[in-house]
């Protein structure tokens, strides 16, 4: 099992993309999702809102992934970088692969100068686990947490 940067690998890099879209998107045909794929893939190439993708892969198999960007939607862009899309496919689950990605996408930002990351869910009581500490409401929906970060 390692931790790959998906950003360079272009394999994985399409199945974040479709990934992410099943997961937060909306549903698209076989060639909708094929246009779609190659049109983020050079967005995320070549803007600077992702900072990082993370993979966590066992024998060549993308088990699940975890994102590190600059700004997460609209509120608080005054407030980078947002560790967002925590993914583990679902046949994966309950095995504690959440973690090793959490703590991998945390030493990444340590890596890049980092003091802090904020999160935003709809989740109660699943990033504290982690470390998360509650702020309070973003919006109507979400709560605002961040993770305070510490070199090692």
């Amino acid at each position: 099992m390692e931790i790959v940067n998906i950003k360079e690998n272009s394999e994985f890099l399409s199945e974040y993309i479709e990934l992410c879209s099943y997961e937060w998107g909306s549903k698209k045909t076989k060639l909708e999702m094929q246009k779609y794929v190659e049109k983020r893939k050079k967005i995320i190439l070549n803007d600077d809102k992702v900072i990082s993708i993370l993979g966590l892969v066992d024998n060549n198999i993308l088990i699940g992934f975890i994102s590190l960007f600059k700004y997460d939607g609209e509120d608080r862009k005054d407030l980078t970088p947002w560790y967002a899309t925590m993914y583990v496919k679902k046949e994966y689950r309950d095995r504690g692969y959440s973690k090793i990605l959490n703590d991998a996408i945390l030493k990444e930002a340590v890596k890049l100068g980092y003091k802090k990351v904020y999160l935003k869910t709809e989740l109660d009581n699943y990033y504290e686990k982690f470390g998360a500490k509650y702020v309070g409401k973003l919006n109507e929906f979400e709560k605002l947490y961040y993770f305070e970060l510490n070199e090692e």
